[in-house]
């Protein structure tokens, strides 16, 4: 839990200890690097919501264009949200949303930095 407090002090509640539990096996340099990455593709829950209640001025599907869910998106874009109920839906879940979103995300980086930063195995030496 430390070096996420250390490095990403703006997560809060489900997203810190998902995150947490990410990078725990990270060594520092590691985790150094995975929070400007992480922070830079993570969505805000307000951003998403913000989003998704354009769909009253006639942009619906914003918050599904954001999560990379294109055939959502364009689906809600073209039938009005599904005549505004998927978008209610929408406002409902947008926490929900945005954490499965975001959690995808940190997994990903994770694997990123895993591949670009392999850890160091130490070897023992044997006099012998």
């Amino acid at each position: 839990m430390s070096k996420v407090i250390k490095y990403m002090p703006e997560l809060e509640g489900e997203e810190q200890l998902i995150v947490a539990q990410i990078i725990t096996d990270m060594t520092e340099e590691q985790a150094a690097q995975f929070a400007p990455v992480y922070r830079e593709r993570r969505k805000d829950e307000i951003l998403m919501l913000v989003l998704t209640l354009t769909a009253f001025i006639g942009f619906a599907g914003m918050n599904r264009f954001m999560m990379k869910q294109i055939g959502m998106g364009l689906l809600y874009f073209f039938t009005a949200g599904f005549c505004l109920i998927g978008t209610i839906v929408d406002i409902l879940n947008y926490k929900s949303l945005t954490s499965a979103y975001n959690q995808k995300r940190a997994l990903e980086v994770a694997n990123l930095i895993y591949g670009a930063f392999p850890q160091k195995i130490e070897e023992s030496t044997d006099d012998e």
